[in-house]
């Protein structure tokens, strides 16, 4: 695909947006959009905190939300109840943008316990379905163990990995729906099978790094050593 048709932008929470939220500071929670230069459609992937930001962001380049894409139902990732606060998400990008949202099946009835959002609200997909926006493939990998319907997301040689892989680390499993056998099997399994050079963005910004090819991952990220 050539870079004039992707559009891509990773937004790091309460930095390029919700800047004044606290709690997004201290998550430092990745959000990403994703779309057509030429058809101007984006998606967001893992819309919370600074909705509106979030938004402006994407209409000051010309680019409409069509949808959101959530990689697990955690409220840092979608919204919802986190820690005795309220954090905007998918529900409040629903209400702005009429858009749906696309999640993996078994996330479903987690996503709508942590959210408001309503069944109809929700798209869900299995492991190996493609999105397409506008022209542009989005390919959706599920990649169980953080939770259970935790996906992946790979887009012209890069994947999102919400917090099932980090550039140092890997998702914890001691929440519920963690799964510490799903989880080594997403790794060594699903993706193992994700080229070297595709660049992997996390879900969060635990590294000095915003991203790393996954050759480098493998090489570097401890996790690797201990599945």
């Amino acid at each position: 695909m050539t870079e004039d048709r992707l559009y891509f932008r990773q937004l790091l929470s309460g930095s390029d947006f919700a800047r004044d939220d606290q709690i997004a500071r201290q998550m430092v929670n990745y959000a990403y959009l994703v779309g057509d230069r030429r058809t101007k459609e984006c998606v967001v992937i893992d819309p919370a905190y600074g909705i509106d930001d979030i938004v402006d962001l994407a209409e000051a380049d010309g680019m409409k939300i069509t949808g959101a894409l959530v990689t697990h139902y955690h409220a840092d990732h979608c919204g919802g109840s986190f820690a005795g606060h309220e954090i905007e998400g998918a529900a409040e990008l629903v209400g702005r943008c009429g858009c749906p949202v696309h999640v993996q099946t078994d996330e479903l009835p987690w996503i709508q316990r942590t959210t408001s959002l309503s069944e109809n609200d929700l798209v869900g997909h299995s492991g190996g379905d493609t999105l397409m926006v506008g022209e542009v493939p989005i390919q959706l990998l599920h990649t169980p163990g953080h939770t259970p319907g935790s996906q992946c997301f790979l887009v012209d040689g890069r994947l999102l990995a919400g917090d099932t892989l980090f550039l140092e680390g890997c998702g914890r499993t001691d929440l519920p729906g963690g799964d510490m056998d799903e989880l080594v099997r997403s790794l060594t399994q699903v993706l193992a099978k994700v080229p070297d050079e595709v660049v992997l963005f996390p879900g969060h910004a635990y590294s000095p790094a915003p991203s790393a090819p996954m050759g480098e991952v493998r090489k570097h990220n401890y996790i690797f050593d201990q599945i």
